[in-house]
């Protein structure tokens, strides 16, 4: 053995001999410049590099060590190639690999570094040079003819006029230099016509047309680039020639089709109004949009009321006396409703159906100040004498039949009763306010609000005030102790009758009925909330003529413009567009009505342009949806329950949002072939319990207000769960998910709690999928004494065995240079003096720990003696961080290069392999932080 032992010796020394010499003959590291700049010529393969591709070493003359060997080029898909033409000299080129197109890229750019020979012929311990910055031009080669954009051009023109353009041609250029790519120059190949065409390719007529000579014409049309080359194929133009001239509006299309998202888009761009020369002097256009039949008289946001209001900024307090049915709100379950438009709930009144609110919802106190509001659709009621119609009434439920206050229609007129109390007023007061408006009775949808600062109570309509015209007085309501019964729909009558029933029932639609006690609305809150989110737009106002004239109405569904000019009305009419600024829009059909009165000179009328109709298609929206994605199963101890913050159950929640795109649409960032992430608003997230409700004597679900300030939100909770609802962006939902708490003040038998989380958008129009998570509860077991925990292994502690380290310590040794080689065996040396003395400290403090114990110095129900503790740290994790940064340094250094010896492909399997190691004993440690040592019964 120790014979053989000798020779082994002598070879490393050797071996370490001759690195050595090698690294003092390669000394330096080849030197080029810091950036280069090349022009290549489409098709051709030869690069000119300015400067010239020239590598220097100082170690030169030495063979090899002083002579360049290759150029590496660095760069995604880079279609170049660096040879040395010189290894002495260093000179080297740069070519294409294959053909180059101008057209597919005009510029590349990448990095190139020189490697020198090594320190000998075997190429060992080569050096490389710093990375110089390339950047290459393709020079453009005039390849491609002219194409017209159309195959056949065709045009109309009015015979015995002469048009300054009677159309433009249009041609374009593959190449991908401006010298090749435009167009210079358009002829007519056809001798002998009647038109001339200028470079810009317009097309004129250089004599009057007679439709009775030639009904049309066909001319031959050509390009030249700047270039002169000529387009391989002439394009035909025809011309036909209208016989006489009607006035009305040209150069429109009846249907128009809108892609939601896409903004403001004209509709009629190419339309202008021929006259047909006709001496005029003013013209007025009215366009009108007409969405009726979309929504509540169009198309509006479907958000909840409360929703709603919080999005509009309306002061809190509101009670929604028109909720849609569930468990809690069961008393319109017996309505009709009409919530088939995109969940826009509506409910419609017959006059036979009524609901009476649970007196839980009633507000009992309506103060001096209170707000009632609706969304209302009425028609004019049948017969001679109408009856009244009640929308809201507060009456007396029993004995008596006094209205309290009340709101009903009553031969189109609206009417607000308000008898107040003798305890508020006695004297004789205001009680019946009166409206009589056109849209009472017009079967569209308004919005009603009621702002009440008694005495003083006005009415605002889609926005407008109304004062009313008629005010009668009455005394006060003789106070009494029977109590009240509020009802939607139609009136309770409790008393001087028989039998308890409905009256006065209302015929039509109602929607978002509110009443808030305490506050009134005000003008912006009511603009917002009653806003139609589509309607007539005019693209770029200052480009309009200063003698245009335009108004909107204020739901921008009619546009009256008027003008003098001719050229400056066709102009604004081409700017009118329609916008619809949902992110999800109601699909369907808009109509579009046109009416147009010309006046001439010293006339009223001089010529009729008829209307024109035509529509609006709004495609339907990209459905989005909505993923709710996070950790599914938590494990807490029941001492984190019973803490005072308890548990985040969302604390990695994730809520995402995909469309579905149609083929042929671009789209990028996505994560499979048609999917498309997107971001929009959220109106409400429940979390419900599954199983049993809480128990609110020891455990809670909830949301701290803080975590809700800045944010559109509002959160309520119950024994069956929380819900926060507002409409606000997917992040901030997240944010507030991930602030919920769950405590648990006596978790002893508690095993698990599941909830249940789904959010929407749009009021239940778009939901997301049913999140499930479930909190198991992990009980501490009651400690044992005497346990050896070296013996007993415990459940949450796996052994390191030590074939890992060996292994991943030789993984770092065989890939290591031979400095590293001594540092590794200098800290094996010192890990060996450390891991003794801390034998012989664990020894001794053992022995110590059994001494007290026989003394009776030590409490018996202490298992830990941190006295003489002593924390040894593992040395190897330091080597190994140093190898580790070693070659991370190394790697960022070589990245991307060429070329790359088979021992590095070796050293990344190493170290897949000790990422692997070290995270098994990083999930070791965790487990190991887990147990509670005795150290009085370890034994050695």
């Amino acid at each position: 053995m120790k014979m053989l032992g000798v020779p082994f010796a002598l070879v490393w020394v050797v071996f370490g001999l001759s690195c050595i010499l090698a690294g003092k003959v390669n000394k330096h590291k080849p030197w080029i410049e810091t950036s280069y700049h090349g022009v290549i010529t489409e098709n051709m393969d030869t690069v000119l590099l300015d400067p010239p591709l020239v590598a220097l070493d100082k170690d030169a003359p030495v063979p090899y060590a002083g002579e360049i060997c290759a150029f590496m080029i660095h760069g995604q898909e880079a279609p170049f190639e660096a040879v040395v033409l010189n290894k002495t000299s260093g000179e080297g080129v740069l070519r294409a690999k294959g053909l180059v197109d101008c057209e597919t890229q005009k510029e590349y750019t990448f990095v190139i570094q020189a490697y020198d020979c090594g320190a000998g012929a075997n190429g060992v311990s080569w050096k490389k040079s710093h990375k110089a910055v390339v950047h290459i031009q393709v020079d453009d080669v005039n390849e491609f003819s002219p194409v017209f954009r159309e195959a056949v051009y065709h045009a109309a023109v009015t015979e015995g006029k002469i048009y300054d353009s009677i159309l433009q041609v249009e041609a374009w250029d593959q190449d991908c230099s401006p010298q090749y790519s435009q167009i210079c120059n358009y002829d007519i190949v056809t001798s002998d016509t009647p038109f001339a065409i200028d470079r810009n390719g317009n097309i004129r007529n250089t004599e009057r047309l007679s439709y009775d000579k030639q009904l049309r014409y066909k001319i031959m049309v050509t390009a030249f680039d700047c270039g002169q080359k000529r387009a391989t194929e002439s394009v035909a133009v025809h011309i036909d020639v209208k016989p006489v001239c009607k006035p009305g509006w040209q150069g429109w299309n009846k249907r128009m089709d809108y892609e939601p998202g896409t903004g403001s888009k004209q509709l009629f761009p190419k339309m202008h109004l021929e006259t047909c020369d006709g001496p005029l002097s003013a013209v007025r256009a009215m366009v009108e949009l007409q969405t009726s039949h979309i929504g509540k008289g169009c198309d509006r946001e479907t958000y909840s009321e409360k929703s709603l209001q919080k999005l509009c900024g309306a002061a809190s307090g509101s009670t929604d006396l028109l909720p849609a049915p569930s468990a809690s709100t069961n008393w319109t379950a017996s309505l009709l409703t009409d919530s088939g438009r995109d969940s826009d709930l509506i409910f419609r009144f017959d006059g036979r159906q009524a609901s009476n609110v649970p007196e839980r919802v009633v507000p009992q106190n309506l103060t001096d100040q209170f707000t009632i509001a609706t969304w209302m659709k009425h028609g004019p009621s049948p017969g001679l004498r109408a009856e009244k119609e009640t929308l809201l009434c507060n009456s007396d439920k029993t004995e008596m039949n006094r209205h309290h206050y009340s709101l009903y229609v009553h031969n189109c007129r609206l009417v607000f009763l308000l008898r107040r109390d003798f305890t508020q007023v006695d004297t004789f007061r205001p009680a019946e306010f009166h409206w009589k408006l056109e849209q009472i009775c017009d079967k569209e949808w308004h919005y009603y609000v009621i702002n009440v600062e008694f005495p003083a109570v006005i009415l605002f309509v889609d926005g407008v005030t109304y004062e009313p015209y008629l005010v009668t007085d009455d005394w006060p309501i003789h106070p009494s102790s029977i109590d009240t019964q509020l009802t939607v729909g139609a009136c309770w009558q409790g008393g001087e009758v028989s039998n308890p029933r409905f009256t006065q029932y209302f015929r039509g639609s109602l929607s978002g009925l509110t009443i808030r006690p305490g506050k009134i609305e005000t003008q912006k809150v009511i603009s917002c909330l009653q806003a139609c989110k589509e309607g007539l737009d005019i693209n770029s106002l200052e480009s309009l003529g200063k003698d245009i004239k335009f108004h909107f109405n204020p739901a921008q569904s009619v546009l009256v413009m008027e003008g003098e000019d001719l050229e400056s009305v066709n102009t604004a009419m081409a700017k009118v567009s329609y916008i619809n600024s949902r992110q999800f829009p109601t699909a369907g059909l808009r109509r579009l009505h046109i009416t147009t009165t010309v006046q001439c000179f010293g006339e009223d009328i001089c010529i009729s342009i008829p209307d024109i109709k035509a529509v609006v298609i709004v495609l339907p929206p990209s459905e989005p949806w909505i993923t709710i994605a996070g950790s599914d199963r938590l494990v807490k101890p029941s001492a984190d329950l019973r803490g005072a913050m308890g548990v985040a159950p969302f604390k990695e929640l994730r809520i995402t949002s995909t469309v579905t795109k149609s083929d042929g649409v671009p789209f990028s960032a996505v994560h499979r072939p048609g999917v498309l992430e997107v971001m929009h608003n959220l109106d409400y997230c429940d979390v419900l319990v599954i199983g049993e409700e809480l128990n609110p004597e020891h455990e809670s679900l909830e949301i701290h207000h803080s975590s809700l300030i800045g944010k559109h939100l509002d959160a309520t909770n119950s024994t069956s769960g929380i819900s926060i609802y507002g409409v606000d962006s997917m992040a901030h939902y997240e944010e507030a998910l991930r602030q919920v708490r769950y405590r648990n003040w006596r978790p002893a038998t508690l095993t698990n709690r599941r909830f249940r989380l789904t959010c929407s958008e749009l009021n239940g129009r778009y939901t997301s999928n049913e999140f499930n998570l479930e909190i198991s509860v992990l009980h501490n077991s009651a400690p044992v004494e005497h346990v050896n925990h070296m013996a007993v292994q415990s459940q949450y502690m796996r052994p390191v065995h030590h074939p890992l380290m060996v292994h991943t310590l030789n993984s770092h040794i065989s890939g290591t240079p031979p400095a590293a080689t001594v540092v590794i065996v200098i800290c094996i040396a010192a890990l060996v003096v450390i891991v003794v003395l801390g034998i012989y400290r664990l020894h001794s403090t053992h022995q110590d720990g059994s001494k007290r114990e026989e003394d009776g110095a030590k409490d018996p129900k202490m298992d830990w003696d941190d006295s003489t503790l002593t924390i040894t740290v593992n040395p190897m994790e330091a080597v190994e961080e140093v190898v580790r940064d070693e070659e991370d340094e190394e790697e960022e250094e070589d990245d991307e290069q060429a070329g790359d010896m088979s021992a590095e492909s070796g050293d990344s399997d190493e170290t897949e392999e000790e990422e692997e190691d070290e995270r098994e004993v990083k999930k070791e440690g965790k487990q190991k932080s887990k147990l509670e040592w005795d150290s009085s019964s370890i034994t050695y």
